[in-house]
């Protein structure tokens, strides 16, 4: 039974151990003052058993608003936006449609190979106050049996505090809410 056991935790350690992710960082740990705002800098790593192949990607989710044109990447990158998505196959992320994602597809001829910096991602934005937002990226399996699998992963990252005007839908029902629930108060009181 111990044997069984020992050897059930070994494959477990060895699967955590050989999983690989691409994972965004806020870098410096606050956005710096810059022209037109505030820089929101992202060092981006791949880990060992992963390579990142031509349409691999990752997103940044409910980014907000950043100013158009101000992103930047390494060569072989491509930027986009969108309020939803996109998303990798293997993995939910949490995604607002009324914000903006940040998006980076690697549109590069060679692959980057596992455990290393791919480079420094960055866009403008008017805040720099510190929110918590998603990640999720999708890449390729570079060793073992399940070579050239894709590999998903999620987590979180630091992204800016909504503007009012991204938060006025989510407002705007939760104030229909409130004044639909105000006259059956009222009938309730009234009752008393």
């Amino acid at each position: 039974m111990r044997k069984a056991l020992f050897g059930l935790i070994t494959i477990g350690a060895t699967i955590l151990a050989a999983h690989g992710d691409i994972i965004p960082t806020l870098n410096p740990s606050a956005p710096a003052a810059t022209n037109g705002g505030f820089l929101w800098n992202y060092a981006v790593n791949v880990t060992v058993d992963q390579q990142v192949n031509t349409g691999d990607f990752f997103t940044i989710y409910d980014f907000g608003n950043f100013t158009a044109g101000s992103n930047l990447q390494p060569l072989g990158w491509t930027f986009s936006s969108n309020n939803s998505g996109i998303n990798p196959s293997l993995v939910t992320p949490t995604d607002n449609p009324n914000l903006a994602n940040l998006t980076w597809t690697y549109t590069g001829a060679t692959p980057i190979t596992g455990a290393q910096l791919i480079g420094q991602f960055s866009v403008v934005a008017a805040s720099n106050q510190l929110s918590t937002g998603s990640f999720a990226a999708q890449a390729t399996r570079s060793g073992g049996p399940n070579v050239g699998t894709p590999i998903d992963n999620v987590g979180t990252v630091s992204v800016p505090v909504p503007e009012m005007s991204a938060l006025l839908p989510i407002l705007s029902v939760c104030g229909a809410g409130v004044a639909a629930g105000i006259p059956s108060l009222l009938r309730r009181r009234k009752k008393s």
